[in-house]
């Protein structure tokens, strides 16, 4: 009984089962990898014809050898810091001579990522910058192929690395507020699923309690400003409540707006840090005071890092120091009443 070939455009994991292989044997074969046995490159080669399968850039890429087109395989792109950093690598890219190749994902479950890394592979790409979001970093990584430059936005031990600091500044923002006078300072976290949420979370903390200042209980929420706002109006409410730190700008948008409604004022009442430094920032009202984010320094590090991949036989260079982060002071915060 002979298969039959799936409908649509076949991949490489369509061309692997018909041959019996895995999907590395089968870009192996078409990369003239010689590592492969004669019958098994028959196999694959009688396999594709018959699913009539073209590699297209991965073909185009035999004769020279790269592709020069970058894959991007992110989660949470609908949120400004995976976005920017997504546009950073896009133009860091370009002026390296790369193309970009982004995929969007929402879970790495039900074959998500491996359905993307079969695209890229449809696309030859030469190398793959994951950006995780939510999803931890062994999880993510388990479904990437072994035999692709990886480079990784975060913390992991198999693959290189570009990470952003996201435990010094917080801890200066947290500082900077007891400076001011604050007794103690409240703290409106990001989902705990992200490293980064936990991260600033742990900043906030430890410079508490370096300088023995209360550190008050914390009610989760995500990223939104909705979540700023519905935890907001508990802080509001609470006139012991004069400063907080919001993990991001989104969060620190809603708790102004519960505060403001709840006949307090930012920031004679209450002051508040957030995190990123979206442009709307500046023309809050008050403008916000808010950890800045160096998007295009992770983004050209994270293209730099996969393209000395590509130029050193595919061994990782040394991983760059985190990027740092800086506050940016305005006028949301100021000295406790």
């Amino acid at each position: 009984m002979t298969a039959t070939p799936p409908p649509g455009r076949p991949g490489l994991r369509d061309v692997a089962r018909l041959a019996g292989v895995s999907h590395q044997t089968v870009s192996r074969v078409f990369k003239n990898h010689p590592m492969v046995s004669p019958d098994t490159r028959d196999r694959v080669l009688a396999a594709a014809a018959r699913l009539d399968f073209r590699p297209n850039a991965a073909a185009r890429a035999l004769a020279t050898g790269r592709s020069r087109t970058l894959g991007v395989l992110s989660f949470d792109t609908a949120l400004f810091g995976p976005a920017s950093i997504i546009a950073a690598i896009e133009r860091n890219a370009r002026a390296a001579g790369f193309f970009t190749s982004v995929a969007s994902l929402e879970s790495p479950g039900g074959g998500a990522v491996a359905g993307a890394v079969d695209r890229f592979r449809d696309q030859g790409v030469d190398g793959i910058i994951m950006i995780p979001g939510h999803v931890p970093a062994d999880e993510a990584l388990r479904h990437l192929p072994d035999d692709l430059p990886t480079v990784l936005l975060g913390p992991a031990a198999a693959v290189a690395t570009v990470s952003a600091d996201h435990y010094l500044a917080p801890r200066e923002a947290t500082r900077y507020l007891l400076g001011l006078g604050h007794r103690t300072v409240h703290h409106l976290p990001g989902p705990a699923d992200w490293w980064e949420a936990n991260e600033r979370t742990r900043g906030w903390r430890d410079a508490l309690t370096e300088a023995g200042a209360d550190v008050p209980d914390r009610a989760p929420g995500d990223w939104s400003a909705r979540s700023g706002y519905e935890r907001g109006r508990l802080l509001a409410a609470d006139p012991g409540v004069t400063a907080v730190f919001a993990a991001n700008d989104q969060i620190a948008l809603g708790l102004i707006w519960a505060i403001h409604e709840g006949g307090r004022r930012v920031p004679d009442d209450v002051s508040v840090i957030g995190f990123d430094d979206i442009p709307e920032a500046a023309f809050l009202t008050p403008p916000l005071t808010t950890v800045r984010q160096d998007f295009a320094a992770l983004g050209l590090h994270c293209v730099d890092l996969l393209v000395a991949q590509l130029t050193r036989d595919g061994a990782p260079p040394d991983a760059p120091r985190p990027v740092p982060s800086r506050l940016i002071v305005r006028r949301s915060t100021a000295p406790a009443g």
